[in-house]
């Protein structure tokens, strides 16, 4: 192979990639954590470099252009194999120290996670722990995040996953809110409730109404992704929120709405890249996830 053909620097290489994958400057430079006139001369660098245009302006958008388009699918190749030496070098890692990323969704991160991070901190001070809190799935294959603790089996064949058993979620509201409802004590007497939901879609009442509860549109007057703040609001006495029991029976200001009958299981799956459980640090945290968790859910 002749490398001194080779004539362009990888990392505006991967700032043309990740311009191409974000579709705007602005977000891929938040993507890559730099400033955006940084990463706008790395990418103009690179079309100098090549001799070619690589976007084009429309709107206040980029789009790729013909050369663009021919030269995106071979960068992502180079992405793809720089993932694939960063996941391999860190699965060779035996030292205690270094950063660990956790994802989780945002009452796992707020209820479950505090104990387990605090035990991790006392038994090995070396490992720096970063949580990203957050219900969208993180992509564990691009680097996103090392461990993710989620409500469903991957089927990826890249990542290794191991099954925590599952939690039981159910309604809770303040008592204050129960009476002004008609204090419910059967599923059919929700039909007047007011639930929290996180879009519109109808997810969420179709579950309901598998579960007897006799919900409609009206049913979900507030909503937002935010677990979190639904919780607040419900703590508040603005309506009812679905959370896990081992939250909800914990809060004093709340009680389930109904003792039986709506029920929502929630598996919960611990998963991470199979290379970087070769690495000692992660699969330290990782067993204690799991160890910690699976005590907490029996």
């Amino acid at each position: 192979m002749d490398w001194r053909a080779v004539r362009f620097d990888w990392n505006r290489a991967r700032a043309f990639l990740v311009t191409a994958e974000e579709g705007t400057f602005s977000a891929a430079a938040r993507a890559l954590g730099m400033a955006q006139p940084t990463l706008g001369r790395q990418v103009a660098a690179l079309e100098e470099e090549l001799g070619v245009a690589l976007f084009e302006r429309v709107g206040n958008a980029l789009e790729l252009t013909d050369a663009g388009l021919e030269l995106v699918e071979h960068v992502r190749t180079m992405g793809d194999a720089a993932m694939r030496v960063s996941l391999a070098a860190t699965g060779q890692s035996s030292a205690l120290e270094g950063s660990v990323c956790i994802t989780s969704s945002e009452l796992i991160a707020a209820y479950l996670l505090p104990r387990v991070v605090a035990k991790l901190r006392v038994e090995h001070p070396g490992i720096e722990v970063e949580i990203v809190a957050s219900n969208a799935a993180r992509d564990l294959r691009r680097r996103e995040a090392d461990i993710a603790i989620r409500n469903f089996q991957p089927t990826q064949p890249e990542l290794f996953a191991k099954r925590l058993g599952d939690r039981v979620a159910r309604m809770y509201a303040t008592p204050g809110y129960l009476e002004r409802i008609g204090s419910p004590q059967r599923a059919e007497d929700l039909g007047g409730a007011e639930i929290f939901a996180f879009d519109r879609s109808t997810r969420m009442l179709d579950f309901l109404k598998q579960l007897g509860v006799p919900a409609t549109r009206a049913s979900f007057p507030v909503l937002t992704e935010n677990h979190l703040v639904q919780w607040e609001l419900c703590k508040q006495g603005v309506g009812i929120c679905i959370v896990m029991d081992e939250v909800g029976d914990t809060e004093p200001r709340v009680r389930r709405v109904l003792e039986s009958g709506v029920e929502l299981p929630v598996p919960m799956w611990l998963t991470s890249h199979r290379e970087l459980r070769s690495s000692r640090r992660i699969r330290v945290v990782f067993d204690l996830l799991a160890r910690e968790l699976e005590q907490a859910g029996a």
